[in-house]
């Protein structure tokens, strides 16, 4: 008997398994490929947490890979000696979420371990804000981010309310690995929690002081009160956490017409108005568009389910609604915070922008206009997170702004994540500013890539689900190693850089960049960290967007015949 199905008997006969969760197992008793995917390895637990589709099995998010998961965390923080401070525990809106919370808390309290359990669904910033608030020794967030429905995750953050960086994710991740999933893993009741003061249920109080944190990042506050009265904007939460937030901190600020997208605000597991509740996705924003146009707005604004990203659409000088890229509203930010701290003589010297390496160069571009430092480490908003801690210990630097062409940004020291709460905020007020100028942001963006350059950027993604997914991607970055591309679209790569074996002043990642000989185009490529997918990432400047898209056009085609995909 292979090794897969011997797990999949134990699973099966395994005595804490419900009626229910038996028969789901049973059900793919003859369907040997479905087995294989549950039962061929454990569901990884990485540097970013864990993440996978639901369902029983060692290879799926479950509340018994939970309770593993949540063990781990005990161990870390009885190493910290920070099992009094406790953890706090988040949850989104996806299926099983509120499930997981609770089972994380039960292993927790059972470990001896507080467990901080928030009321309602919370999303990613107020997690990371509350952990910090709290002075928690931990933090657990259950999402799966901005993934289909049929997946749910566990992401654990440190003390700084940053998710924990790799020597600390290590020491989970190593607990983890001692752990058999059903007779090493503790839990109580809920009750018995409770009774032992190892529970404490968080109320809305830690709510108001987010957004009152959050209202102090405003830049320009008269900006909106001019246009209060007469400029609308269209929110939808895409049935997620950022609804209750984003809607209170808008009206906290003093917009009166922000317009909700009813069919998508509402707690749905099943995200059934959209294919995938992602903002990068246009396909999305369909209802949102439809609600803008009937009322004659300029701009919309998404937050995916645990509300750390957020897309834009913005309406062009013809009415065409188009939906800006996550490097597109990152450069618009930057110059927006730049520009308005400048006009204010509120810019420091020491200010710094902070993006990856696979976001817009045009941020570089424009810090260098306005004498402002950019940083670009490695894909991951703990990269971030972790500057920002550096910068406020050392007292070195003032951040200004950190972003990712992922939809991810962050400004204020609140929190150590990416924000959807102060970015939708922040956008709001952008559009205002330029209101008061005569501008829509589109034109803010037009305005942007005639004075800087145009810059035009790509992300590309080749699902590779599965065991047989996983196999052709470590096969693949192999052969990229083994024989590098050289040329491409008639030009040479005149520097690759292999961010795990080369020397970058980063930490090892499995990441290839490439650039090209005319000093202006590159392309990187690396597997995405919590999905089955290998990335392709392109970026260039040209004369007008449109010769920035065909040259990117040009060099897909390349690379993909080159990468055998």
């Amino acid at each position: 008997m292979s090794d897969y199905r011997k797990d999949y008997e134990r699973w099966l006969g395994c005595s804490l398994l419900s009626d229910e969760e038996k028969q789901e197992l049973s059900a793919i008793s003859n369907d040997e490929k479905e087995t294989e995917e549950r039962f061929y390895r454990e569901l990884e637990f990485g540097t970013a947490g864990m993440r996978g589709i639901l369902g029983i099995g060692k290879n799926r998010m479950n509340i018994y890979n939970v309770r593993r998961a949540a063990q781990g965390v005990a161990k870390y923080v009885h190493d910290t000696k920070t099992e009094d401070k406790g953890v706090l525990i988040g949850y989104d809106t996806r299926n099983f979420s509120r499930i997981f919370a609770e089972e994380t808390a039960k292993t927790l309290a059972a470990n001896g371990v507080k467990a901080y359990l928030f009321d309602t669904v919370h999303s990613v910033p107020e997690v990371s804000f509350g952990i910090r608030e709290l002075g928690c020794g931990a933090g657990v967030m259950i999402t799966a981010s901005h993934n289909p429905k049929e997946y749910n995750g566990f992401k654990v953050y440190g003390p700084d309310g940053g998710q924990l960086p790799p020597e600390a994710a290590q020491i989970v991740i190593d607990a983890i690995g001692t752990y058999d999933v059903f007779d090493d893993v503790k839990f109580i009741s809920l009750d018995e929690a409770k009774e032992k003061g190892l529970l404490e249920i968080v109320g809305p109080e830690l709510n108001d002081k987010f957004l009152y944190t959050i209202k102090t990042q405003q830049i320009n506050p008269d900006a909106v009160k001019q246009v209060a009265d007469t400029m609308k904007l269209v929110y939808t939460p895409f049935h997620g956490t950022g609804a209750r937030p984003i809607k209170a901190i808008l009206e906290k600020i003093g917009f009166k017409n922000v317009l909700v997208v009813k069919e998508q605000d509402n707690e749905d597991g099943n995200f059934s108005t959209v294919k995938s509740p992602n903002p990068e996705n246009a396909e999305g924003f369909t209802l949102a568009i439809e609600l803008a146009k009937a009322n004659d707005v300029d701009l919309i604004i998404g937050t995916d389910p645990d509300c750390d990203r957020v897309g834009i659409v913005v309406r062009d000088a013809e009415g065409i609604y188009r939906t800006l890229t996550g490097n597109q509203t990152g450069a618009l930010l930057v110059e927006y915070i730049l520009r308005a701290r400048k006009e204010q003589g509120k810019l420091p010297k020491d200010g710094v922008v902070i993006k990856t390496i696979v976001t817009t160069e045009l941020a570089s571009a424009i810090c260098k206009a306005y004498d402002i430092e950019i940083m670009s480490l490695l894909t991951g908003f703990k990269y971030i997170g972790e500057k920002m801690t550096e910068f406020s210990e050392k007292k070195n630097h003032t951040y200004l702004i950190g972003f990712e062409e992922s939809y991810g940004y962050l400004v204020g020291n609140h929190a150590r994540d990416k924000d959807g709460v102060v970015a939708t905020m922040l956008i709001a007020e952008m559009a205002a500013y330029y209101r008061t100028r005569g501008m829509t942001l589109y034109e803010a963006l037009q305005n942007i890539y005639e004075t800087y350059g145009y810059y035009a950027e790509r992300t590309i993604s080749f699902t590779m689900p599965g065991k047989d997914g996983m196999e052709k991607m470590a096969e693949l970055l192999i052969n990229l190693r083994k024989s590098p591309i050289k040329h491409v679209i008639g030009m040479d790569v005149i520097k690759s850089t292999d961010y795990q074996q080369d020397e970058t002043g980063l930490p090892k990642s499995d990441v290839l960049k490439y650039e090209l000989s005319d000093n202006k185009t590159y392309f990187i490529i690396r597997p995405s960290g919590t999905e089955p997918k290998i990335k392709l990432y392109i970026g260039t400047s040209a004369s007008s967007m449109e010769e920035g898209n065909a040259l990117i056009d040009k060099l897909v085609c390349d690379v993909k015949e080159q990468m055998n995909i």
